[in-house]
């Protein structure tokens, strides 16, 4: 080559002063000439260098690509002449980066390559743009590892950091925060939820006892406020303001979060020891008069809360003693059986009215109440089935399942008992 060319400043596509021709051929074979030169090529790419020293290398170095990384090939092609603190300034896209950078490998051209990893590492990304990224990147091996390290997953003791650290925002442990306010709470909400998220691979955080200790120190936050917001609720000077229902129920939801995020990490057992302990209270205000024509949303979010309750103890997921299993029966069978049909009364009106136990919610409190009657003792069972048939709303919950097994129940047990005095009545004494 000659050497005065490599004393001169070289110009990409400078066709006075270049002595080597990079042509471009598309999939129909269809050239585009650049003008270039030898002694940058050499210098910014060793693919170049190498195809530039074989015997008998002509002026001319045909590179074939496709419509999609033409413009990139045009880039790379610009970028070996330009110097290397004004590279990473001429970037102006995540995509148009990422093309570059996989030509740069393939040419080995490192400077650029460099420059494109770097660009790449500290810019944001978009949600295509990541996808994109691990598609190209993930083919370029260890050059392209510090472009993927902020989405490397994190080790189990950084994530339950997080994972504390969002939960005690979520239940208010650590007080508001403002000036986000409940934004940040409800964020927070948002992401402990999905971190529990079912996965395929491996959990993303572990109950261990420094979690559950935080899970237990929001629901009591949680339960504190909820009371306190229940108990001063009989004080409002306007019961009909949509201000004084949206307190209640913002608390309420705080708690039905809960219960969502206790059943994920096996601590349900403590909602619902919390929920049976407080339900006589919560239905002696919900109860009152004064609430009879209002918090309709209130009424029927507690009975959602409480399906989940009823649910967890009958299907045997939470164990409890049947004294506080019968309690948690006897206190809202009676409620719910009343407030079935006065929601479809009102809903029935043609007012508008949103407030109604769905089709699902009825089912999932039938069955729960179904299981629970029959794991009681038979004693029990006979007295919640001889006061709901007593009642005057026998239409829901249906409880006949279970009236029609322990009527079969009664019987065996009968012919049992009197096979097994007939059987000692005859019984022979041997010596």
């Amino acid at each position: 080559m000659d050497t005065a060319l490599q004393t001169k400043p070289c110009r990409f596509g400078d066709k006075n002063t270049s002595d080597i021709v990079i042509c471009l051929k598309n999939r129909e074979g269809i050239p585009k000439r650049f003008f270039s030169h030898s002694s940058v090529l050499i210098n910014k790419s060793k693919y170049f260098a190498n195809r530039l020293s074989h015997p008998g290398s002509n002026n001319c170095i045909d590179i074939y690509c496709s419509e999609v990384n033409y413009d990139h090939h045009v880039n790379l092609l610009r970028l070996l002449y330009l110097p290397t603190d004004s590279i990473l300034d001429s970037f102006d896209s995540v995509k148009s980066a990422v093309g570059v950078l996989q030509l740069a490998v393939v040419f080995q051209c490192e400077e650029i390559a460099c420059c494109c990893i770097q660009y790449l590492e500290a810019v944001p990304w978009e949600d295509k743009e990541e996808e994109l990224i691990l598609k190209a990147v993930s083919k370029l091996g260890p050059i392209a590892m510090p472009i993927l390290a902020r989405i490397q997953p994190v080790d189990l003791a950084a994530t339950k950091d997080v994972f504390v650290s969002a939960v005690r925002i979520a239940t208010s442990i650590a007080g508001p925060c403002p000036p986000f306010g409940n934004e940040l709470k409800t964020s927070a909400q948002e992401q402990v939820e999905f971190m529990l998220g079912e996965d395929e691979d491996a959990p993303l955080v572990i109950a261990d006892e420094e979690v559950k200790s935080v899970l237990r120190m929001g629901l009591s936050q949680i339960y504190s406020s909820f009371e306190k917001e229940l108990s001063s609720l009989l004080l409002e000077p306007d019961l009909v303001s949509e201000r004084a229902e949206e307190k209640i129920l913002h608390s309420l939801s705080d708690l039905e979060w809960m219960c969502n995020i206790l059943g994920k990490m096996d601590l349900m057992k403590d909602f619902v020891a919390n929920w049976a302990e407080s339900s006589s209270n919560v239905l002696g205000v919900v109860e009152n008069n004064k609430l009879d024509s209002f918090m309709w949303g209130l009424k029927i979010k507690l009975i959602e809360i409480t399906a989940k309750v009823l649910e967890a103890v009958g299907y045997g997921n939470v164990i409890l003693p049947t004294p506080i299993r019968l309690t948690l029966l006897k206190t809202w069978l009676p409620y719910i059986r009343k407030m079935k049909p006065l929601l479809d009364s009102k809903g029935s009106e043609g007012t508008g009215f949103p407030y109604k136990m769905s089709e699902d919610l009825c089912q999932s409190i039938e069955g729960a109440m179904v299981t629970l009657v029959l794991a009681l003792p038979s004693n029990d069972q006979a007295d919640i089935l001889a006061d709901w048939m007593g009642a005057e709303q026998v239409r829901y919950p249906d409880l006949s399942e279970a009236f029609e097994v322990w009527c079969f129940r009664t019987k065996s047990a009968k012919r049992r008992l009197v096979e097994g005095l007939d059987g000692a009545g005859n019984a022979t004494v041997s010596l």
